[in-house]
């Protein structure tokens, strides 16, 4: 049996939102990598519809790890976005559960759009690869400018617009 509680975040899981965002930003300082920053208002958005999975320690209650659902291109391109797992809870096999999750809920409500996911980890190219993901150029991702304009908080963003958003550091 598992140690940790993976769900569908809601309402009730608002008091993470700021230590979700903490931590992400942490860990890809500590990676030396960028990320699209968010907000907790942002955070808690995507928990309210319903487009969140959390991993809570069943033991501790500490939120564990975490992932949002957003889309683009009038829902014809999804994406399983900001997938953290705390440092303390790595090594678990976390990252594949919530992923697993992610995509589940990505299919449900998205049920005919092209899944992808943008990522710099090999951890998490492994995963989307077990979960059918193949390599694409950034060509085949969206064109819709609010996607793109996620990444303009990541430290990489000039490299993507040096490259006309054809290419960056990022896997898509």
């Amino acid at each position: 049996m598992s140690e940790f509680l993976i769900k569908i975040a809601d309402k009730s899981h608002f008091s993470y939102a700021a230590t979700i965002c903490n931590q992400m930003g942490e860990s890809a300082k500590a990676r030396g990598t960028g990320i699209a920053k968010r907000s907790p208002d942002y955070i808690e958005l995507k928990m309210n519809e319903g487009k969140a999975v959390i991993a809570i320690h069943k033991k501790s209650k500490e939120v564990a790890g975490f992932c949002y659902v957003e889309s683009w291109g009038h829902d014809e391109f999804v994406a399983n976005s900001g997938l953290i797992v705390f440092p303390q809870f790595r090594k678990h096999g976390l990252a594949r559960l919530i992923k697993e999750k992610a995509f589940e809920l990505s299919r449900t409500l998205f049920p005919k759009a092209k899944l992808f996911g943008l990522t710099t980890s090999m951890a998490v190219m492994k995963i989307n690869s077990k979960l059918g993901y193949i390599p694409v150029p950034f060509s085949e991702l969206t064109d819709d400018d609010a996607f793109w304009k996620g990444c303009q908080s990541c430290v990489n963003y000039h490299i993507l617009t040096e490259k006309e958003r054809k290419n960056c550091l990022c896997t898509g």
